[in-house]
């Protein structure tokens, strides 16, 4: 496993760690939001979610398809009828710090090139379960819960007995939709688990999983009887503007009649926010229901438009989450594993010690540096203090797929502790371990043939952002992998695997522990239904290192389909025609290219490809965008200065009217934005011929005033 601060991560580093965030943060969504049993706490799931953002808002090459960022919520529980949002219900980007929160705001600033201060809102952060309440002409027609953001439970019944949910308004607009969250005050929980006990029901575990439980009844009678309480602070489809900033929106609700939060106030820029938030932590544990943080939002609603949408969050909000816990306990092995990439990980492995409720047995170590007691430039970190085995270390969990370790305790350290020696010799095959000049992660050398390696690369193969093959995951993987009938050692051979065990009468998968009839039906016709595939998730699945998700979008939709993106990187070598036109794409560096191609031009790795694309038909993908845009299927190119428009929204901008972005000029560029200051690539097109337009221009052909 990969880790490391994210600081110090390299790519290679960073897509292991990915991948490991995915897994655990989709188990965590599902039994959160879909069975209202959480495995580990809101803090820790929180601080999971932030190091993902971390690691993909530093290496946004390597987001996944299937990463925590690209997902709202869980699946949807068994029962209830499935309600798709008009608006989607988006999560919200976490901060722990107060400087990711000055960074918040000057994100915002910069994006919007505006120097001065910003107005927030500031508000307690719920910690209880989202619900969507739409109203047509005055009235409750529709009570959803988030679920994936897209889609969620029909729970209309259960929510008209929520007593603070209006049935009907008076003054809203034709169609409001409000947007809220459902929890539980601390003195009716107390009760209700009381009851629960009496009439030897179990209790529950805490006010948010009472909440939850409790609205997804199917039978509205029992949630009646459960004291649900609802705090409205949001808004998704409306018929007419509600006000024009968030403090006067909010202010609406609760003419209208909705429980508004009195906590809810406006800031002028960080120092008022972090004020604020010092104010609320305070108050906490005095509130009479659980808050996990502050919610700080941009308030003038016509700025939230401009700095508009992430793929699940608003880059107009923040969540400032409370700190998580700390807790000491004894190092009792240090192991070491190898990823898809071949990098050795340490993971620590600790006598198992409760945090905030949850037990916690494994550490990340990050790397060598770390445990050696410096950071990436070879500075102090821990004050000098190595990690070494048999020590009391103190274990953070806010911040990694597993805990990892904040301090260690000098005073406690056994005699003969030794100094531990991070392997040169790969555990797995026994291949030189080898580290780069300027890396700080050491890699197994052995490539294909090491099994750790080939394995892990399996695993990312079929994981949700890939192929996604239903009924073949991780633990698939490793039985096909060790099978000396069905061996799956590359991706080809998961789509043999039906005519392999069909020709072998004998020994039938069916027949084995663990499958049978249906089983291995259900199995084999996933995998026939993956042999259509759309190319940006080919791409993905290859596992080349420095692709990830976002990266292999943007591939996608620069080559459209498999044969031209083929061509292009297998052809594509320093000062080629070919070369650059793929590292002019927006978002495509000289490392990620230079991994693409090598992966493409090494003989074993271009006999695995190939294998693999004999058996698939390959979708072909269009650039995103309006039909009718006059930008839709153009390469835009910005270069000097935007006086009107920061360069992140004018390329978010053209990316949502269908125009390919590019860093470069090229032949294949249709048009060049030029501000104050353009140079070379000024030049570039003129020489080329290619159409430019100053910021005016530009402005008048994306529609703004």
């Amino acid at each position: 496993m990969t880790e490391r601060p994210v600081e110090a991560l390299t790519q290679a580093e960073a897509r292991e760690e990915l991948a490991r965030l995915a897994e655990a943060l989709t188990a965590a969504n599902v039994a959160y939001h879909t069975l209202d049993a959480p495995r580990i706490s809101d803090a820790e799931y929180d601080a999971l979610k932030v190091r993902n953002l971390a690691i993909e808002a530093r290496f946004p090459t390597l987001k996944r398809a299937d990463s925590p960022s690209e997902q709202v919520g869980g699946g949807l529980a068994e029962g209830f009828g499935k309600v798709a949002h008009s608006v989607r219900m988006l999560s919200l980007e976490n901060a722990f710090a107060d400087t990711e929160v000055r960074e918040f705001d000057d994100r915002v600033r910069k994006y919007l090139g505006i120097p001065s201060s910003i107005a927030y809102t500031a508000e307690p952060k719920i910690d209880g379960l989202s619900l969507s309440l739409r109203y047509e002409d005055g009235v409750l027609v529709m009570a959803a819960t988030r679920g994936d953001g897209e889609i969620g439970e029909n729970v209309t019944e259960n929510a008209r007995t929520i007593s603070d949910i209006p049935a009907r308004l008076t003054g809203a607009p034709a169609v409001l939709e409000v947007r809220g969250e459902v929890h539980m005050a601390h003195s009716d929980f107390a009760a209700l688990n009381d009851r629960q006990t009496a009439t030897g029901e179990r209790p529950f575990a805490n006010p948010r999983n009472a909440a939850a439980g409790s609205l997804r009844q199917l039978d509205p009678a029992i949630t009646a009887r459960r004291p649900l309480r609802f705090f409205a602070y949001a808004w998704g489809a409306v018929s007419e503007p509600l006000a024009t900033t968030q403090l006067d929106a909010i202010a609406r609700l609760s003419v209208l009649g909705f429980r508004t939060n009195p906590l809810t106030v406006l800031c002028d820029g960080p120092d008022q926010m972090l004020a604020h938030y010092r104010a609320i932590e305070a108050q906490r544990a005095t509130l009479g229901y659980d808050i996990d943080g502050v919610v700080y939002k941009v308030n003038a609603l016509d700025l939230q438009a401009r700095l508009g949408l992430r793929s699940t969050t608003p880059r107009w909000a923040l969540a400032h989450k409370f700190p998580a816990e700390l807790a000491w306990t004894r190092l009792e092995a240090i192991d070491i594993q190898v990823g898809r990439t071949g990098a050795l990980s340490p993971v620590a492995r600790l006598t198992p010690v409760t945090v905030g409720g949850v037990v916690v047995s494994n550490a990340t170590l990050h790397n060598e540096d770390y445990i050696a007691g410096r950071d990436a430039k070879g500075l102090p970190i821990r004050g000098g203090k190595d990690i070494r085995v048999g020590d009391w270390v103190q274990v953070y969990r806010a911040g990694d797929v597993i805990p990892k370790i904040a301090d260690v305790d000098l005073v406690r350290r056994p005699d003969g502790a030794q100094p531990f020696r991070f392997p040169e010799i790969c555990p797995q095959c026994h291949s030189p371990a080898l580290r780069e000049e300027g890396d700080a992660v050491r890699r197994c050398s052995g490539g294909l043939i090491c099994p750790a390696q080939a394995m892990e690369r399996l695993k990312h193969f079929v994981s949700r952002g890939a192929f996604d093959i239903e009924g073949l995951g991780a633990k698939q993987i490793e039985l096909f992998y060790n099978d000396p009938i069905l061996p799956v050692k590359m991706p080809a051979d998961i789509f043999t695997l039906a005519a392999r065990d069909a020709s072998n009468p004998l020994q039938k998968l069916k027949n084995r522990d663990g499958f049978g009839d249906r089983s291995v039906s259900n199995l084999f016709a996933a995998i026939e239904a993956r042999r259509q595939i759309r190319l940006d998730r080919l791409i993905f699945a290859l596992g080349i290192r420095h692709v990830g998700e976002v990266a292999s979008g943007l591939l996608a939709r620069h080559y459209g389909t498999w044969a031209t993106f083929e061509a292009g990187v297998t052809n594509a070598t320093p000062g080629s025609a070919e070369w650059d036109d793929l590292t002019a794409i927006d978002g495509v560096g000289t490392v990620l290219a230079t991994s693409l191609v090598e992966a493409f031009q090494n003989p074993a790795e271009r006999a695995a490809i190939d294998a693999l694309v004999a058996h698939l038909t390959v979708e072909p993908v269009a650039n995103r965008g309006p039909v009718d845009s006059p930008l839709a299927g153009k390469t835009v190119v910005f270069t000097g200065t935007l006086e009107r428009m920061t360069r992140a929204e004018a390329k978010a901008r053209a990316e949502a009217l269908g125009a390919k972005v590019a860093g470069s000029v090229s032949a294949k560029t249709d048009l060049l934005v030029a501000g104050p200051g353009a140079g070379s690539k000024a030049k570039e097109a003129a020489r080329l011929g290619v159409m430019t337009i100053d910021e005016d221009a530009w402005l008048a052909l994306v529609g703004v005033a």
